[in-house]
């Protein structure tokens, strides 16, 4: 790693790892500081303002060995700091309450820009209530969505297991650092995760879940995701939060009616009665956010490939997270539609594939494929494979 990038790492993980500065004040900062984190630091130690006595401590004499830790972590393959100043820094995120400055990542953090749907609800689920999320999940991952949760017991990792199986991205946002796992009987899917998927975190290595994290990682589950499902969910039950964070940031939010006799529906029946949407089917969500994430996909393909004005590119992404539609395809000879439709051919390829072919970013192709496949011009096979349809032009 280059010297100048090893400091800016080091810059954003003091910051980061300041007490009391949390992820609105070092935006505020950042803005102010022309989004160079090193001179946010430079000014923090020199004006640490109310910050109190443990973030002055920190900030005159850091702990060397936690940082260089931090980035001992980093250097390992697939692992990444992905921060609000790099261009392909999730827009989704942009206009929810307390975006977050960061996210530490393993696995294919490009996954991050993909069109999502959340899936989430009770961790005591019922066993029916675990054959709805592994069904969703895997119509919604096979009609081109990623699925994305919070990597719990219950639904959660039904719903994060059943991508998988699919051949299908999945992405966990967790209430750790992005090396803890919680629970501990999920070492094995947080593996699978991160070889086939991402998890993500804004929590630094070496944190330990805590109740209050929580919260917040819904805040960023929800933001992340085109529209929210919740299946089986009590009256108290965490996926209410992240169901009520959604409706707050425009998403939509879906719920799964259930028998009036199982306690686990009463969370949902709530949801439905303040406005959910009451779906029976993978078909009614599919059907509901296809037109967002066909111009959610598209701002994205413009914003990566032409390398467009971050904050330019975002405002369209964030309005059409909300509920607009537009018809993106684009079929011009040097489009990237076209372009994969020229190199994919007759036979089924690989993301990895296509990409070595048509010299697109991952972030680009997979946008670009998930137009092509609402579209019906070509269909998503297990093993992150793609076939084009007979009738494709």
């Amino acid at each position: 790693m280059h010297m100048d990038d090893m400091d800016e790492l080091r810059a954003w993980l003091i910051a980061l790892r300041t007490p009391g500065l949390g992820p609105g004040g070092l935006r505020e900062r950042l803005d102010a500081a022309g989004r160079n984190i090193e001179k946010v630091v430079g000014r923090l130690r020199r004006h640490p303002g109310s910050l109190g006595e443990p973030a002055q401590a920190w900030l005159t004499r850091p702990d060397e060995a936690l940082l260089a830790s931090d980035l001992a972590w980093l250097a390992e393959p697939n692992h990444r700091l992905l921060r609000c100043t790099e261009e392909d820094f999730p827009p989704q995120l942009e206009h929810i309450p307390q975006p977050p400055a960061a996210l530490f990542a393993v696995g294919d953090a490009s996954l991050l820009l993909y069109p999502q749907v959340a899936i989430v609800g009770a961790r005591g689920a019922s066993a029916s209530g675990l054959a709805h999320a592994r069904a969703f999940a895997r119509a919604l991952a096979q009609a081109g969505f990623a699925i994305t949760s919070g990597l719990a017991d219950g639904i959660d990792g039904a719903a994060h297991a059943a991508a998988l199986d699919a051949g299908a991205a999945t992405l966990a946002v967790i209430g750790t650092g992005p090396d803890r796992v919680y629970p501990r009987k999920h070492h094995a899917l947080a593996r699978r995760i991160a070889e086939c998927g991402v998890v993500v975190s804004e929590f630094p290595p070496g944190t330990a879940a805590r109740a209050d994290h929580f919260p917040r990682r819904n805040r960023i589950i929800a933001g992340l995701a085109l529209g929210t499902l919740v299946i089986e969910a009590g009256l108290r039950s965490g996926s209410l939060i992240t169901a009520r964070l959604a409706v707050e940031q425009g998403r939509e939010v879906f719920a799964l009616p259930g028998s009036i006799h199982n306690p686990l529906a009463h969370g949902c029946h709530r949801l439905i009665r303040d406005g959910a949407r009451l779906v029976e089917s993978a078909a009614e969500i599919i059907e509901t956010l296809a037109p967002a994430a066909r111009m959610l996909g598209g701002e994205l393909a413009v914003r990566l490939h032409r390398g467009l004005d971050t904050g330019a590119a975002r405002q369209p992404a964030v309005e059409s997270i909300a509920g607009g539609s537009s018809d993106q395809t684009d079929d011009r000879e040097d489009s990237p539609q076209r372009r994969v439709l020229r190199e994919l051919g007759h036979e089924p390829a690989t993301l990895d594939e296509l990409a070595r072919r048509t010299g697109h970013s991952t972030a680009v192709l997979s946008s670009t494929l998930l137009m092509l496949e609402l579209d019906a011009r070509i269909e998503s096979l297990p093993g992150n494979r793609y076939q084009r349809l007979p009738d494709a032009r």
